[in-house]
């Protein structure tokens, strides 16, 4: 145990993010999201969509072990009105060097490398039912939810072991806006704490193991899917905001407060 445990630890100290350019790393890339992501080809992201991006002002960091990206994230560029902004398409990580911190090092790297050229606004998309990525999004980082998109990539967008689920399920996402320099996210970038100065007014709990429920019940997990979409529209409507998350083994929630 102290050998795994020293071992982990100096895989932690090893890892280096910088930005990639060449073509051999951007294929790197790639294999990497079918090892991660187990999507069919037509999901996957291409080389040329990388190059692209490059070239249109946007860029890739990759998390390198000794010689080898075992993770990256891809920031596209684009406007917040008429502010610079970026789209953070996707972060992915080696499964083999998951729960090491490299995602937030991804994360904060991107924050750092967007401040130096002037942007102070990042927005990517994430899975309402899952709690693992809520509490990393907006306990971790700091982000806050706005907006509820229904079906955004259209209906069965689930692939298990790279085989697509025919559940008749709706790929709805969370918005995840993440303000630069706000009080919160400075206060995370800096591994200080951060404590709300209200109360939340609502809380919507999803499933515990999204995973489990939808492979053992996929009915019961498409109720769960719409009353969730429910109360999140409804939330919005009245013009609350997702700023908090509250883990919990048995019924995790998302926190909403008063804009």
């Amino acid at each position: 145990m102290v050998r795994k445990v020293l071992g982990l630890m100096k895989v932690r100290e090893d890892i280096e993010i910088r930005e990639i350019t060449s073509i051999e790393e951007f294929r790197a890339c790639i294999e990497l999201q079918r090892k991660v992501f187990e999507l069919p080809d037509i999901e996957i992201s291409p080389v040329r969509h990388l190059i692209v991006t490059r070239e249109a002002g946007g860029f890739t960091l990759a998390a390198f072990h000794q010689s080898k990206i075992v993770g990256f994230v891809l920031s596209v560029p684009m406007f917040k009105g008429q502010e610079r902004a970026l789209y953070s398409h996707m972060t992915a990580v080696d499964k083999g060097y998951q729960n090491l911190g490299i995602g937030a090092r991804l994360k904060w790297a991107q924050r750092e490398r967007a401040l130096q050229e002037g942007i102070k606004y990042i927005k990517w998309t994430f899975q309402p039912v899952q709690a693992r990525n809520a509490f990393f999004n907006l306990e971790r980082l700091g982000a806050i939810v706005r907006t509820y998109a229904p079906n955004f990539y259209g209906t069965d967008y689930t692939f298990i072991n790279g085989n697509q689920a025919n559940y008749g399920l709706d790929s709805d996402r969370l918005f995840a806006e993440w303000f630069l320099d706000s009080p919160k996210v400075v206060a995370l970038s800096e591994g200080k704490t951060f404590k709300e100065n209200q109360e939340p007014v609502r809380k919507i709990e999803i499933p515990p193991f999204w995973n489990k429920l939808l492979l053992e019940n996929p009915s019961r997990a498409i109720e769960e899917q719409k009353r969730i979409r429910k109360e999140f529209e409804e939330a919005f409507a009245e013009g609350l905001v997702c700023r908090g998350f509250e883990r919990d083994e048995r019924s995790p929630k998302y926190l909403l407060f008063e804009s």
